[in-house]
């Protein structure tokens, strides 16, 4: 069941219907394609403007995990990237959203450039690995995209689009175990991911011998 999805592609699935693999272009699994840099929810000029978009990721995926209503979910998922994408630091932010919009424009050396420079300067930040991630994937590296993502991971363990990018990899590579395990993470921290539902539907299937 080999197949090279690129998570600019998959991004689709994720929130009703869409496009590549299924569904939506919902940010989460399409970060690079939101060509829209979301607007910081806090100040990011200091550590405090980190601390408060941190609180508040942390408190948004505390109610998404416990919503049942689809509308609610989605909205939440929205605010979770507008935090995610507050990194504590103008000059990260800055060249965030000069990667995105390189990205968009197809520019992936420009992306990639702007990537590595905010990982140079804030390492500790989880989303400009999962951005990087995306970069590395649709380039065929996918040792490259696990490591960004495992690292996205190791700073924010409940970061659903990053445990959907690994799920997305372990399919492309066939290790339908291994990613069948990512999709349930990331369920376990967003219940109403629609890439992470139907990609747990389709490989249950696959691990239990039954032809997809």
């Amino acid at each position: 069941m080999s197949r090279l999805v690129s998570l600019t592609t998959i991004a689709a699935f994720a929130c009703l219907t869409a496009i590549g693999l299924s569904a939506c272009g919902d940010k989460s699994f399409n970060p690079g394609s939101a060509g829209q840099v979301a607007k910081p929810v806090v100040s990011t000029e200091d550590a405090d403007g980190e601390k408060n978009a941190q609180n508040l990721s942390q408190e948004l995926l505390d109610k998404l995990k416990d919503t049942k209503n689809e509308a609610e979910a989605a909205t939440l998922e929205e605010e979770i990237w507008d935090a995610w994408l507050v990194s504590g630091s103008a000059t990260v932010d800055t060249l965030m959203k000069r990667g995105l919009e390189y990205q968009q424009g197809e520019d992936l050396e420009g992306a990639r450039d702007a990537f590595d420079k905010a990982i140079a300067i804030k390492p500790d930040y989880a989303e400009v690995w999962n951005r990087r991630a995306v970069l590395f994937f649709n380039d065929g590296k996918y040792d490259e995209a696990m490591a960004d993502l495992e690292s996205a991971i190791r700073l924010e363990p409940r970061h659903f689009g990053a445990w959907i990018g690994l799920a997305m990899i372990f399919e492309s590579v066939d290790r339908p175990e291994a990613a069948l395990k990512a999709y349930e993470k990331a369920l376990a921290i967003h219940p109403m991911a629609q890439a992470a539902v139907q990609g747990k539907k389709r490989l249950e299937r696959a691990v239990n011998g039954s032809a997809l």
